[in-house]
């Protein structure tokens, strides 16, 4: 996992003061880099997004069709694992339920892996895509994505923790049966709900 230093992160005007975060969390002062490997290339003509699985019909669109989807604004917060959150992002792109609905989730499909560059994978209920929250990200506090950032699109998902908010996204597989992703593979929640502090596979079972 790399570590870059990242500029201060300057909080939104209307961002609460003491605002509550998940047990075992603070709240960062600059927006850290952690990712898994290094980051790509971009190449807008070359550069495609598919919803692929237990779908009634496999989506691909190129950069210039991605830009034509309906584009939202919400604010959102990141929760690492490692124990420092993000408050209160403005983030702009896409609902994921948007994608989704042009592919058509078929009956049995109930579990999603995103999958991001160079292998990289998660793993997340279908529900958790659904969920109004939950974005396919392009900017951030009015400004495109930096590339660190997960430029062009990142997965935003607020309520699980930050490894669930895959980089640099090219995919959404549709499946019927829950499989692990590429930090699940290594023992970290498949729930990674930050408020339970489901943090490793152990702590899935346990109630907070």
């Amino acid at each position: 996992m790399h570590v870059r230093k990242s500029p201060v992160r300057k909080p939104a005007a209307s961002e609460p003061i003491g605002k509550p975060l998940p047990p075992g969390q603070h709240a960062a002062k600059r927006w850290p880099v952690l990712h898994q490997g290094e980051a790509p290339e971009f190449d807008p003509a070359t550069w495609d997004f598919r919803v692929f699985g237990l779908v009634a019909q496999e989506l691909r669109l190129d950069w210039c069709a991605f830009q034509t989807l309906p584009r939202i604004e919400q604010a959102g917060d990141l929760h690492c694992v490692t124990r420092w959150s993000v408050l209160d992002t403005r983030w702009s792109g896409v609902l994921a339920r948007t994608v989704l609905d042009l592919a058509g989730p078929l009956p049995d499909a109930r579990f999603a892996v995103m999958h991001g560059e160079a292998g990289y994978t998660a793993n997340v209920p279908l529900a958790a895509l659904r969920d109004e929250s939950a974005i396919l990200a392009t900017g951030a506090n009015g400004e495109p994505l930096e590339m660190k950032h997960g430029f062009p699109v990142r997965s935003v998902l607020p309520a699980l923790y930050a490894w669930k908010s895959v980089k640099w996204l090219r995919a959404i597989e549709v499946t019927a049966d829950d499989r692990p992703g590429f930090w699940e593979s290594f023992g970290y929640s498949n729930q990674a709900d930050p408020w339970k502090e489901q943090r490793f596979a152990e702590d899935d079972a346990r109630e907070k």
